[in-house]
Formats: C-alpha cells, sequence, structure tokens
C-alpha cells in the first residue's frame, strides 16, 4: 500500500519553502518549532527524498524540493476546490475567503468597504494579503487566494476578470509650483525631469504612463517613489508633478498638504477588477462580492463629491 502525504505536511511544505526559515515557517503555520520539524522530517522519510539542506544558520529547499512544493501547491488548491464544490449549496459569502489586494487600492478602498461587508455577511471570514499584482497574482494562481482585487489592465492568463469600476487619475501639484499653471495643463511644456513616479513593479506607474499618454520619457524622473504617501510627499515639496488616481484624491492623502489637484481628460484612468482562477466553482459568489464593492464604492465617491 502506497503510502501518501498528509495535508498538513504539504502544508507545512509549502510555508518552508516559502520561508526558508523553520521558525518562521513554523509560525506562520501556528505550530511549534519541534513539531514543524519532525513533520518536514516525516515527509521526507516518506518521500524517500532530501527536500531541504539544513545548516546552523540557514535552511536551503533543494531543487526537488522546489518542484515537490510547486506540485504542493496545486494539490492544496485542488482539495480546497473540492471542499468548494461540496460547499455549493450554502449560503454564499459564508466561511473564509482569501482576497489579494495591491497597495495603491487597498488603503483607499477597505477602510469603506470592510465594515459594510462585514455588516452585509457576518458570517464571511475575509483574509487579505496586500502585495504587488506580481506577487498576488501568482498566490492567486499556486492556490494560497481565491481572488484579487487589481487595476487592469495587467497580463492575465487562466483567469476570469470582473471589471467593477473606472478609476480617473487627476494631475496632482503643489499649489505654488511654477511646473504647471492652474486650469491650464501641457503635458508638453512640462520640464524634464518633472513626472514624478512610484518605482518600477507598481503597475500604477505603467497605468499612468499609458493612460496620461506619457510618450516623452524625459519628462519623467530618474527619482522614484516606494508608495503613493511617498509620492505625495515628494510633490508637496515641489520636487515636481504626479498624477493620482481619483480613489486617493477622495482619502485623507493629501489632507494638511498644499497639493493641488486637476482632473485629467476622459479616458485618463485605470479599471479596478476582481480576478479569480478561470476554473473556480465560486465564481457566482465573487460576483455577488464584485456587485457588492461596486455599489459601495459608488456610493463612497458620490458621498465625496
Amino acid at each position: 500500500m502506497t503510502h501518501l502525504p498528509t495535508t498538513k505536511q504539504l502544508r507545512y511544505f509549502v510555508a518552508l519553502e516559502q520561508h526558508e526559515h523553520f521558525g518562521k515557517a513554523a509560525e506562520s503555520c501556528f505550530v511549534s518549532q519541534p513539531a514543524f520539524s519532525v513533520a518536514i522530517k516525516e515527509l521526507e522519510n516518506m518521500l524517500n527524498v532530501q527536500l531541504v539542506d539544513r545548516t546552523n544558520k540557514n535552511v536551503t529547499v533543494t531543487s526537488l524540493g522546489r518542484d515537490i512544493a510547486r506540485q504542493a501547491r496545486v494539490v492544496l488548491r485542488d482539495l480546497e476546490e473540492l471542499v468548494d464544490i461540496a460547499k455549493g449549496n450554502q449560503l454564499p459569502l459564508t466561511g473564509p475567503l482569501k482576497l489579494g489586494v495591491i497597495p495603491t487600492i487597498a488603503p483607499f478602498l477597505l477602510p469603506r468597504l470592510l465594515p459594510a461587508l462585514r455588516q452585509q455577511f457576518p458570517d464571511l471570514k475575509l483574509y487579505l494579503k496586500e502585495d504587488l499584482t506580481e506577487r498576488v497574482y501568482e498566490r492567486l494562481m499556486e492556490g494560497e487566494l481565491d481572488l484579487i482585487l487589481i487595476a487592469l489592465p495587467y497580463d492575465l492568463r487562466n483567469t476570469t476578470d470582473m471589471v467593477l469600476f473606472e478609476d480617473r487619475f487627476y494631475l496632482a501639484y503643489q499649489q505654488e509650483s511654477t511646473l504647471v499653471r492652474a486650469g491650464d495643463y501641457d503635458l508638453n511644456e512640462l520640464p524634464s525631469d518633472s513626472i514624478l513616479l512610484l518605482e518600477d513593479g507598481h503597475c500604477l506607474r505603467d497605468h499612468a504612463l499609458s493612460a496620461c499618454n506619457i510618450k516623452n520619457v524625459d519628462k519623467v524622473s530618474n527619482i522614484t517613489a516606494t508608495s503613493l504617501l511617498t509620492l505625495v510627499q515628494m510633490v508637496d515639496a515641489d520636487l515636481g508633478i504626479t498624477y493620482l488616481p481619483e480613489m486617493a484624491i477622495h482619502s485623507t492623502l493629501l489632507k494638511n498638504t498644499r497639493i493641488k489637484t486637476m482632473m485629467m481628460e476622459p479616458g485618463s484612468s485605470r479599471q479596478i477588477g476582481l480576478v479569480w482562477r478561470k476554473a473556480s466553482t465560486r465564481q457566482d459568489e465573487f460576483t455577488m462580492l464584485g456587485n457588492f464593492i461596486r455599489d459601495n464604492y459608488a456610493q463612497t465617491a458620490s458621498e465625496a463629491v
């Protein structure tokens, strides 16, 4: 009789491959390190392979170990979908839901959304993961997340997306800046190195370049920001101008700054959408969540006007 790994062993090893540290991996699985180490050793003995190279300070997952971790994620994802099928007759938006959100959406959308979501769906247990688009997409496809809330367009494969709403871009500048004239913005008249953007890896950078029709790279500064908060501080110091999404304008991000904003022409926007795996059995449930987010944002935006 062939002995098979347990879901606990697979889950532990996936965590170890991610953290490459026994203590941190054990902590993420809410188990003691000795018990965690025993489970990993039992998995190695059962498979008769070495999954990790151990030293006093470091843990290195072997090449074979990474292949096994990759397949373990697929197995765990399929098991979760099996459970989802079994739960098909239960009420939607109840139980655990793992949602990935990007940093240029989370702080502006979630503070108003989450209280309303808890009130409408009290039995929903929402787990949030904030990270860059590429990383939440990877976690989605590996089964670590159920769906992701990101800005579109973005190159996605084997997924279904639901566009929720348009998020228009605004020109943001310091009120005493000589870089732009209030009410008379001309991209071509901007000095070189005057456009400040987020660093590479943030999809907002690419969306701003595309949506705001910035084709002259000489206008874009080599100095970049790691977050919208840093970007706003740079503009407030009159180091340049930038383009901010509408949801950020309606937040407290610009409070106590000297920054003025100007709405860009129609079409200068990004799309906010939900994305899930194409084979997911929870499509109707995710669509319901998407409609709720859309309605909540529409109400929030109308109150901010």
